[in-house]
């Protein structure tokens, strides 16, 4: 969701990719730019948003008022797996009205994601625009992306030197690990927005911008347990929220993980230092097949390669811009990567698998 924290220029007036990518009028990018400008594909679609924005917050409704209306019983818990779904709608609007997708209007693309991310996630929007920005400019980037940093995961081979332990441990069985762990997800973006909170170099420009995000998280905080606790007891509460948030990290791992994992890494191909906008974006990243339903699921992150293309492209106008950008890499002679949902997953646990060999033949 990036905003204010990119600098660069380029050709899509997304603020991801002002982060970086090809500039001039003879560049491989900027045909297929002039082509997506003339089908008007960069055009806002406010209104589709705008639906799909009652639709959540009517959802939401109902799940409070089955709350309310159920009271203290253990049937109340089922309630959990459509709140973690419509979490992960409304996690899908952040991220879009981070990119500008929604709206031209920067404010008001900022305050759609402060409610969106703030105060009904309990994610600091700060937070996640200045991660993201950094990894929609350099995309799989062992050194520049912070997705793929080494972390309790890793992705290339030479992160795992010195790994021993638990680290070790959770190295050598990561691809199975995988999944386990995205149900940690959504616990562990509220507290990497805690942490940035109080962080003295956290991303905030100034003390307003973090008085206002800390004020909707604590928001957040209290209007979750407060609604628990008020229709639940407490061990229904707890054992309601484990629910809704291990459920809404896996989905959320399930949008995000395809997406580039097992994909080219630039700093370890020979002349990726040199790979301008289209390349640097097509090379690392995968799509996925599907129709509507898996549209709706992975929130248009499915059409991974058009969104790290044109990052303020409305999310509705990704699949009719596929034909243009297939056609386009088939021109100039660039690999454009789409498979199945399964397969895809099968393609990125199979990388974290060869990744974690080194620790398994040693151990």
């Amino acid at each position: 969701m990036p905003q204010a924290t990119a600098t660069l220029t380029a050709p899509d007036p997304s603020p991801a990719t002002r982060r970086g990518g090809d500039r001039g009028g003879g560049s491989e990018f900027a045909p297929l730019l002039r082509t997506i400008k003339e089908q008007g594909l960069l055009e806002r679609r406010a209104g589709w948003y705008a639906r799909g924005m009652a639709v959540n917050f009517v959802g939401l409704a109902a799940v409070v008022a089955g709350l309310v209306l159920l009271g203290p019983s253990w049937w109340a818990l089922l309630l959990a797996v459509p709140l973690a779904l419509l979490s992960a709608r409304v996690a899908f609007v952040g991220h879009d009205a981070g990119h500008a997708q929604i709206s031209a209007d920067r404010r008001r693309n900022r305050m759609i994601q402060l409610v969106h991310a703030n105060l009904l996630l309990g994610m600091s929007q700060e937070w996640w625009n200045d991660k993201h920005n950094r990894h929609h400019a350099n995309p799989n980037h062992l050194d520049k992306d912070p997705d793929v940093a080494a972390d309790i995961l890793v992705f290339a081979q030479h992160q795992t030197a010195g790994r021993a332990g638990l680290r070790g441990w959770l190295t050598r069985h990561q691809a199975w690990l995988f999944f386990p762990l995205t149900t940690l997800e959504g616990i562990a973006l509220k507290v990497y927005g805690f942490q940035a909170l109080f962080a003295e170099d956290g991303p905030y420009r100034n003390r307003r911008e973090r008085l206002v995000e800390g004020t909707l998280l604590l928001a957040h905080v209290l209007g979750y347990a407060t609604l628990l606790l008020t229709t639940l007891t407490a061990g229904q509460a707890l054992v309601f929220a484990l629910i809704h948030q291990m459920l809404l990290g896996l989905h959320l791992g399930m949008a995000f993980a395809p997406n580039h994992k097992g994909m080219e890494m630039p700093d370890a191909h020979p002349d990726g230092a040199s790979w301008g906008h289209l390349r640097r974006q097509v090379l690392t990243s995968r799509n996925i097949r599907g129709g509507f339903l898996t549209d709706w699921f992975l929130g248009g992150l499915n059409y991974q390669i058009e969104h790290h293309l044109f990052p303020s492209m409305p999310r509705p106008h990704l699949r009719l811009a596929q034909p243009a950008v297939r056609a386009h890499c088939r021109t100039v002679g660039i690999p454009y990567t789409e498979t199945g949902f399964v397969e895809s997953y099968r393609q990125a646990l199979g990388h974290l698998h060869e990744v974690g060999e080194p620790l398994r033949s040693a151990a």
